[in-house]
């Protein structure tokens, strides 16, 4: 008898300034994508919500505080790379929040820095990219990594 199949939940939180760029973090000692720039984003932890998990991925990575209620959903992606295991991805933006980012995880990021969403660095996670840029269509669903 087969098992059930599950997905990794991914939550991803755009904090967009007044002049549109959002905020990127460079992944760096993760094993995972290092050197390559991603927004605030983690996985889910059991029990929790796509909501709950992004204001607290966000929290622990940046230092900001946002409500829920100030995230609104602008895209969600099934990719897969061949390798892990595949994962959903839920994709949040907001201009609404508390506090200065900051680098609180400096063993996982490298840097913060400030990018257009519609034009991401070469250097940006490719799974991030894809979803910027579909993000940027207003098309609020993709496959990533499908053969699609």
């Amino acid at each position: 008898m087969s098992s059930r199949y599950r997905s990794i939940v991914d939550v991803h939180v755009l904090l967009r300034r007044a002049d549109g760029h959002i905020l990127l973090m460079e992944r760096a000692g993760t094993g995972y994508a290092d050197g390559l720039l991603c927004p605030p984003s983690g996985h889910l932890e059991a029990g929790e919500s796509v909501t709950a998990g992004a204001v607290r991925e966000l929290a622990e990575e940046t230092g900001v505080d946002v409500r829920e209620d100030d995230l609104h959903f602008v895209h969600v992606v099934h990719h897969r790379n061949g390798r892990d295991d595949p994962r959903i991805g839920f994709f949040f933006v907001t201009d609404r929040w508390q506090g200065p980012p900051v680098n609180r995880e400096p063993h996982k990021c490298a840097r913060l820095l400030w990018a257009d969403p519609t034009d991401p660095p070469p250097d940006t996670v490719p799974y991030t990219a894809a979803a910027l840029a579909r993000i940027a269509s207003h098309q609020p669903f993709a496959l990533d990594g499908w053969g699609e």
